[in-house]
């Protein structure tokens, strides 16, 4: 065991541990298991990488500037190499089990920041040959958090870990996109029963069905794919409050272009870092386009769960069986994929309802609950990643529909009487629906028997092509 001190006394730490006093204390004041998000660690590193290779540019200015001579203390770069090493392992995700810091917290991400301090200044020691907890050497103050704050490089960390994942969904949305699309190619003419207020309503397509799936996704790529601009400004620079106290000039205009080099992401310095400090509200934005594409993903799986339903009686329409159903009921399967949809989108819900309400309790020059906000939105976009992924390869890739089957049931529902109305009028075509509903019969038969119409004009009118177009003209009729 090792003894490590801050101004409210001591604690003993495992030799072996990576984390610190700091961090230790934080995870007796926060008890529970709360994970804390990988991507925001791993962004956290590359912040504060950026944050080192700033320093040691700053070094050399200085340097070359007033030789022997310069008049503030420096860092030995070896040290600043050191620190460099340790934040690049954990920008790859390494050591994330000695970041013992939950996700939900008080401090409004301190214990984040000193956790991830902790455990670079001990790899910098360990690499040195030296011992953790060894901080007159290497100070996880002093040196891992130099020119930094908590309220500059924990929201900029959660802001790189929110676009590397935009990018990530925005692919995923894509691709259900793409596979939404390839439904509606194979199934274009595959008449079908529309349906509103789930009674029958109109003829109309599978393909159309999934056209508008198509279209509603569309949407939500176009509208990830913006989510990105509305989160790039960023305060890395600003210290506690965005008004740069304590941090060199040279410093606060280097490091946020050294960190879009190092991510390759679209980052931009806030022209005011104060109130890139202070308001969220950015988030509470980008998250409602998220929760606009949840909404859509719950309406498509809600619809097939629908359409798949025993009760619903569309034994034309198939979707894959995934999974066993039951403990009692042999050979039950469930619509696991569409339920697990479903529930996806109602926590994003929440999720949205959390950031909206938390954001809107920032105080002053800063919001102390940036640790669950952040928590929640990439929450958020992990959940909807998984339900594209989920619900591109597991549901709508494995859709079947007996387009023959669904083509006989279409004439023989009495909706399709909807199209004969310029024809023959509401009421003769409501009398052919009731006719057809009484004796389960096709258009055909029931028209045969009350002779409303002319038979092949019947069939003309009730081509799929005649039924799918968009309108009618004078001359068809």
């Amino acid at each position: 065991m090792r003894t490590e001190k801050d101004f409210l006394g001591a604690k003993q730490i495992e030799d072996q541990a990576l984390y610190g006093i700091h961090a230790l204390r934080a995870r007796e004041n926060f008890p529970g298991n709360s994970y804390f998000n990988k991507n925001w660690y791993k962004a956290m590193g590359l912040v504060k990488h950026a944050c080192y290779l700033t320093y040691e540019k700053y070094t050399q200015a200085i340097q070359k500037k007033y030789s022997n001579e310069a008049p503030v203390n420096l860092i030995d770069n070896g040290k600043i190499k050191l620190l460099q090493n340790a934040s690049l392992k954990i920008a790859n995700g390494e050591y994330f089990e000695h970041f013992i810091v939950p996700a939900i917290q008080g401090g409004a991400g301190t214990s984040i920041n000193m956790n991830i301090n902790e455990i670079i200044t001990n790899l910098a020691l360990t690499e040195s040959g030296k011992k953790a907890g060894n901080y007159d050497f290497i100070d996880p103050i002093e040196h891992a958090n130099i020119f930094q704050s908590t309220n500059d490089t924990v929201p900029t960390a959660l802001r790189v870990a929110t676009m590397k994942l935009l990018e990530e969904l925005e692919s995923s949305v894509n691709h259900s996109r793409n596979q939404v699309e390839t439904l509606e190619g194979k199934y274009r003419d595959a008449l079908r029963v529309a349906y509103t207020q789930l009674q029958q309503a109109v003829p109309t397509s599978y393909g159309k069905m999934f056209s508008a799936y198509s279209d509603a996704l569309s949407r939500d790529w176009w509208r990830v794919s913006k989510c990105a601009e509305r989160i790039k400004v960023v305060n890395l620079g600003g210290s506690a409050i965005g008004s740069g106290i304590t941090v060199p000039t040279y410093f606060i205009m280097e490091v946020v272009p050294t960190l879009q080099k190092l991510t390759g992401l679209p980052i931009t310095r806030g022209e005011n870092m104060m109130d890139a400090t202070s308001n969220l509200d950015s988030f509470v934005e980008i998250h409602a386009t998220l929760k606009a594409h949840a909404v859509n993903l719950e309406k498509m799986a809600n619809d097939i769960r629908i359409l798949a339903a025993d009760i619903s009686n569309h034994s034309e329409f198939k979707i894959p069986e995934r999974q066993a159903g039951s403990s009692i009921m042999p050979g039950k399967i469930n619509p696991v994929i569409p339920e697990f949809i479903i529930s996806s989108a109602h926590k994003v819900y929440a999720n949205d309802q959390l950031i909206s309400s938390l954001s809107g309790q920032g105080n002053l020059e800063l919001n102390a609950y940036i640790p669950q906000i952040g928590d929640a939105l990439l929450d958020t976009l992990e959940i909807l990643i998984n339900a594209n992924q989920s619900m591109a390869e597991y549901l709508i890739k494995g859709i079947t529909i007996d387009a023959q089957k669904a083509n006989d049931k279409l004439y023989k529902s009495p909706s399709i009487c909807t199209a004969l109305i310029p024809y023959i009028g509401y009421h003769k075509s409501g009398e052919l629906a009731k006719h057809m509903q009484e004796n389960q019969v096709s258009i055909f038969e029931a028209n045969e028997k009350l002779q409303l119409i002319e038979q092949e004009k019947l069939k003309q009118i009730t081509e799929p092509s005649n039924l799918l177009k968009l309108g009618y003209k004078p001359s068809d009729l």
